[in-house]
């Protein structure tokens, strides 16, 4: 199993990315994705997830209104349009799948034992 993670780059402070995250050998319609970041010298912290069941979804305060994370079941791929992007936006950013994250791993918490499979990061860096 692993988690394929692709669409980091370099933008400019208010530019938009999307980031992908797609599975081999796990069908991600059964599991709740959250998005995690990483700046440099700081925690790990969830940004945005989304739950497998009904696609209900969470953003974490510092990306509301910028971040918005979608499913395409068809594509076993989830996204992470990132709009208005800041340069406090920039990280390394996972995809995390989790079978039973839904009890803690979609929201204010963002709990990382949640999750069973992580992908192998994305950079994401924001400046002029």
């Amino acid at each position: 199993v692993r988690l394929v993670e692709s669409g980091g780059g370099l933008v400019q402070p208010g530019g938009s990315l999307r980031l992908f995250c797609s599975a081999s050998g796990l069908p991600l319609a059964y599991h709740t994705i959250s998005r995690f970041r990483q700046a440099p010298g700081k925690e790990r912290d969830g940004v945005s997830c989304i739950l497998s069941s009904g696609g209900s979804t969470y953003d974490a305060d510092s990306v509301k209104g910028r971040f918005t994370i979608s499913r395409d079941n068809a594509k076993n791929t989830v996204y992470l349009q990132m709009n208005s992007l800041k340069p406090e936006d920039t990280a390394i950013y996972y995809c995390a799948a989790g079978l039973r994250a839904y009890q803690s791993g979609c929201g204010p918490a963002f709990e990382e034992t949640a999750y069973d499979y992580w992908g192998q990061g994305t950079q994401v860096t924001v400046s002029s």
